[in-house]
């Protein structure tokens, strides 16, 4: 979301409902403070955090290991040598020894290290697709909001305006100049306004509350959201936005991702047909006493080294199973691939036209705003001249409070199709 930009303040009809020392918040503050909090995001961030730890520890199993053996055994004795036990070496023994082991030929070993990166690599798509997902929904409740303001600032005014009129329609039934029905009629209108103002500030309650969950652990915090609505960044080309979805999709990198870990699931589950090679190597002493000589002047320090080639023979066919089993792993991701594509062709471009359809309404939305003031401006005089019925005047009324909730939800339309581009593109 780096190119919104903010330039402008929440009007002072809505400030004036929430508590002023409360915090403001532009776009990019409520998206830093949904992802501290949201729990779904902080779970895929978790699961990539454990891939990475199994990949470290996967790199790890390749290695040599080294390591410190003590170890005491003390045999009950009975006169000889060995004492009772005669799989032992003497009463008492004594072993303290360096130990390196490494694997020299480990097939499924390198085929689970390379199954963990590529589930590493999953992980942290799955991540990104989380927090793209959390940035479509923060902008949805922040222009949420803003329109539920917005629509309350206009129900004020459409209120104030029905006022007005209600003045008017007294003044003239007074002076002789109009009918007890118009007062009539302008008093039904302004009870409807009041009402409308009621359920405007009910909607602007609700969605700040509904947004409070996302941004805070307590939802009665107090907020104010900065009103950038009119400075959206522009629709870039198809073809930019085609090019950007195909190079930086982490739904699609996520499922190739799960394809590569499905054939390394494969190949490790193959590996279970192959030999392994490994090798031991000792150093230290595994005597009768705890010396570096004994008794007799010989050394008791040394060391061993040995190889071990361990040869797959008969399983009851496990491995063939879990060979099989991988196989249909892998297909199952493939398909999940080809689904992603084809979703991902199908999403961009609707979400572009949709894109397109929201910024082309805009300048018309705005450009009906203004005809609307200028109408109820204009029948408002000729009604006072005795030109017109109060029912045209009820009808500029209704037809201005109507443009102008267009043009708030007009604007909010086009911002969240950017925000939905987004979680395909990354950027806009």
């Amino acid at each position: 979301m780096g190119r919104y930009r903010v330039v402008v303040g929440v009007g002072a009809v809505c400030v004036s409902l929430l508590a002023a020392e409360g915090l403001t918040l532009t776009l990019e503050d409520a998206l830093a403070r949904a992802r501290k909090v949201a729990e779904q995001y902080q779970t895929a961030v978790i699961a990539a955090g454990l891939a990475h730890e199994d990949r470290v520890q996967a790199k790890a199993a390749l290695l040599p290991t080294a390591s410190w053996f003590n170890q005491y055994i003390y045999t009950q004795g009975n006169g000889t040598p060995s004492g009772i036990f005669v799989a032992n070496d003497g009463v008492h023994v004594y072993n303290n020894q360096a130990l390196v082991h490494g694997d020299i030929f480990a097939p499924g070993k390198r085929a689970d290290y390379q199954r963990a990166i590529a589930a590493e690599a999953a992980a942290q798509a799955k991540a990104e697709v989380a927090a793209r997902g959390l940035t479509a929904t923060v902008v949805q409740n922040y222009y949420g909001l803003l329109a539920a303001q917005k629509k309350y600032a206009n129900a004020q005014q459409s209120l104030t305006e029905a006022r007005q009129f209600m003045e008017i329609t007294r003044k003239l039934e007074a002076g002789g100049e109009a009918a007890h029905s118009d007062t009539v009629k302008a008093e039904i209108q302004l009870g409807q306004r009041e009402r409308d103002e009621q359920d405007a500030k009910l909607a602007m309650e609700k969605a700040r509350i509904g947004f409070a969950i996302l941004l805070f652990t307590d939802y009665t915090q107090e907020f104010t959201v900065v009103d950038d609505l009119v400075t959206a960044a522009t629709l870039p080309a198809f073809a930019e936005v085609q090019d950007m979805a195909g190079r930086n999709n982490p739904d699609i990198r996520a499922a190739l991702a799960v394809v590569r870990q499905e054939q390394k699931e494969v190949a490790s589950a193959r590996a279970g047909y192959l030999p392994t090679l490994s090798f031991d190597y000792f150093f230290g002493i595994d005597a009768n006493q705890y010396a570096t000589e004994n008794r007799n002047g010989q050394r008791l320090l040394g060391s061993v080294a040995q190889g071990t080639l361990t040869i797959p023979v008969w399983n009851w066919g496990a491995t063939r199973s879990k060979v099989r089993q991988g196989e249909l792993r892998l297909q199952q991701a493939k398909v999940e691939l080809s689904l992603a594509q084809r979703t991902l062709l199908a999403n961009l471009n609707s979400f572009y036209l949709e894109g397109q359809t929201a910024s082309s309404q805009v300048d018309s939305l705005r450009r009906a705003v203004d005809l609307s003031a200028e109408s109820l401006r204009l029948t408002l005089l000729r009604y006072q001249a005795g030109e017109v019925t109060v029912l045209e005047v009820v009808d500029a009324q209704s037809t201005l409070a109507q443009a102008r909730n267009a043009y708030a939800d007009g604007l909010v339309r086009y911002r969240v199709a950017l925000a939905e581009l987004q979680t395909l593109t990354g950027r806009l």
